[in-house]
C-alpha cells in the first residue's frame, strides 16, 4: 500500500481548471496517481473551498452540476472532521506559526493519518505536525509522476 496523500484545495482546484496551463497538466496527473494508488485524502473544508472557487473564481468556472459530480466523485476521499479537530488546528495553528485555515489542512491531513500533503500554499519540505508538505509544481515531485494516462476516476470528473 502506498503512503496516504492529503491534498490541498488549491491542487484539486488546478486539477479541474482548464485554463491552469501546466498547473493543470501536473495536478490532474498528482491526483491521478493517488486515485490509482487509492492514497488520497481530503476533509470537507477542500471540497467546500473546491466548489465556491471553480464555480466563481477561475477563469472559466465549472458549472454547478460539473462542480458537484466531482465533489462527489471525491467524496470517498473525504475524512469526518469533528470539533476535537478544531481544537487540534488552534495547537497547530499556534505551534507551527500559520493561519487557522491552513492549520485545519493539517490537522485533517494529520486525522487521516497522511504523511503527505500536497499543497502549494504551505511551505514544501517543512514538516508540520507531523506532516510533510510537498509540493508537486517542483520539478522533483512532477518527474515522480507516473506518464498521464487519459482515463478519468469517474465520468465528469474533468
Amino acid at each position: 500500500m502506498s503512503v496516504r496523500t492529503f491534498v490541498d484545495t488549491n491542487i484539486l482546484i488546478y486539477a479541474h481548471d482548464l485554463d491552469a496551463g501546466r498547473k493543470h497538466t501536473v495536478a490532474k496527473a498528482a491526483l491521478r496517481d493517488l486515485w490509482d494508488r487509492r492514497s488520497g485524502a481530503l476533509s470537507p473544508q477542500v471540497l467546500q473551498e473546491f466548489y465556491v472557487n471553480v464555480t466563481r473564481k477561475i477563469a472559466t468556472p465549472l458549472s454547478k452540476p460539473a462542480a458537484r459530480a466531482v465533489v462527489d466523485a471525491y467524496a470517498c476521499w473525504c475524512i469526518d472532521v469533528t470539533a476535537a479537530d478544531v481544537m487540534t488546528a488552534f495547537r497547530i495553528e499556534d505551534e507551527a506559526g500559520i493561519g487557522f485555515w491552513d492549520a485545519m489542512i493539517v490537522a485533517a491531513a494529520r486525522k487521516a493519518r497522511a504523511a503527505r500533503l500536497l499543497s502549494e500554499a504551505l511551505n514544501a519540505g517543512q514538516t508540520i505536525a507531523g506532516v510533510l508538505v510537498e509540493n508537486p509544481f517542483n520539478p522533483a515531485y512532477e518527474d515522480s509522476l507516473p506518464a498521464p494516462s487519459f482515463a478519468h476516476p469517474r465520468k465528469g470528473s474533468d
